[in-house]
């Protein structure tokens, strides 16, 4: 499943007090509150993102099993930004019965998508798998 987008946007600056929350140059408030405004208008409920250390969390109300975006700023880019949903896989254990994800994160996925739209100050949107986008920074055997 393709849970990882990558984009560029100029919209997203740090804010003031943003630092003081999360790592250095790991901003992303107003791209979780950007993201969280407008999945309410696909649907979705959210909750108020939480800081982390490497980004934001945007947690999503669901009654089967835990679901959250993060998001915050991709490094390999001048004004880039990444967002995941977790869980990425498309099973999931929850009191020792399997279930299955693919449903609810395929219909997530696709709000981020129309959220995430040049009208909206993004470009160069591409999404990943949980392993396509992490097999960049594993190193290649010489």
């Amino acid at each position: 499943m393709k849970t990882f987008v990558e984009f560029r946007s100029d919209r997203f600056a740090p804010l003031d007090e943003e630092e003081q929350l999360i790592n250095p140059d790991l901003w992303g408030k107003r791209l979780a509150d950007f993201l969280r405004q407008g999945l309410r208008e696909q649907g979705f409920e959210t909750k108020e993102p939480i800081p982390e250390d490497w980004g934001w969390v945007v947690p999503v109300v669901n009654r089967s099993f835990r679901l959250w975006i993060g998001c915050g700023r991709y490094q390999q880019y001048e004004n880039g930004f990444v967002c995941f949903i977790e869980p990425h896989k498309a099973l999931v254990w929850r009191f020792l019965k399997r279930l299955d994800t693919r449903e609810r994160i395929n219909a997530l996925r696709e709000a981020m998508d129309r959220v995430l739209v040049e009208e909206n100050g993004v470009s160069s949107k591409r999404w990943w798998t949980y392993e396509e986008f992490n097999a960049q920074y594993i190193e290649k055997p010489r």
